[in-house]
């Protein structure tokens, strides 16, 4: 007699049978069904953004521990980790001349951390980093990003230098984990703590966006016109949804291979 399958394995099984159409149209009500959910339990949605601060610090400090107790950086990017500093230490800026507040501070740890995973994959652990396989083109990612800065920008009364670079780094920030992703595409196995941090990229992602976009919903879409006018309110949010869309994809990957109590999570073709 054979034993009934898990329900896990059953709703696996039945997602791989189905259409690509079908699998977008399922992700994006799951995604609909979140928001609701969220919104229901969180009054002060300013707390949603907070805790996407504290998400990616988590995901940081998942580095911290795998490069400390395991003295390798297999399988991390250098090039997202300095991507990551680039729209940090621009965003800091910001926050200086533009708004101080709870962000900053946060924003100012996570840097400190940030800078400190770099430094230990380009000199301490050196010999462990896969250049070969970290083969993303970084001007791919830092050119678009500042040119799409220079023509959809904040029309603010700041300074035209610090309305760029508000932009430049929610464009960066869109777009920084792609190096990661091509890293674990070229290996097509992710060890638990690499696969920890991004699952956490996930999450952050995703808390960010529904920030905003619960934002926008409450003030009957009157917080995009405060933005300002133009193109640049609406990009905002699409920055929100692209990087909470690239990610979506591994997030399942990952959840699937928890709940069936695999360590290191394997990536069929074609994901990432």
């Amino acid at each position: 007699m054979r034993p009934p399958k898990r329900p896990i394995h059953a709703v696996t099984m039945w997602m791989k049978r189905q259409p690509p159409k079908v699998k977008a149209f399922l992700a994006v009500v799951s995604g609909m069904a979140a928001l609701v959910l969220l919104r229901a339990i969180v009054h002060d949605h300013d707390n949603l953004f907070v805790a996407a601060e504290a998400v990616h610090a988590m995901g940081i400090s998942v580095l911290i521990y795998k490069l400390m107790k395991e003295k390798t950086c297999a399988g991390l990017s250098l090039k997202t980790q300095e991507l990551t500093a680039i729209f940090l230490a621009v965003r800091l800026y910001c926050s200086f001349v533009m708004e101080y507040d709870i962000h900053t501070l946060l924003d100012s740890a996570t840097l400190v951390t940030t800078l400190w995973v770099i430094y230990m994959i380009r000199f301490k652990l050196k010999p462990t980093y896969m250049e070969d396989k970290d083969n993303f083109p970084i001007y791919y990612v830092l050119v678009p990003c500042l040119v799409l800065a220079l023509v959809v920008h904040p029309s603010t009364s700041h300074h035209y230098f610090n309305r760029i670079s508000w932009a430049f780094c929610v464009y960066l920030e869109a777009v920084a984990v792609l190096p990661q992703l091509r890293v674990m595409q070229n290996t097509k196995i992710v060890e638990p703590f690499t696969a920890h941090y991004v699952f956490a990229l996930g999450v952050a992602r995703f808390l960010s966006c529904a920030h905003w976009v619960l934002q926008v919903v409450d003030t009957r879409g009157h917080l995009l016109t405060a933005m300002g006018h133009g193109l640049w309110p609406s990009f905002v949010l699409i920055a929100e949804i692209v990087q909470t869309f690239i990610l979506a994809d591994f997030c399942y990957y990952y959840v699937k291979s928890v709940v069936g109590g695999q360590l290191v999570l394997r990536l069929p073709s074609g994901v990432v």
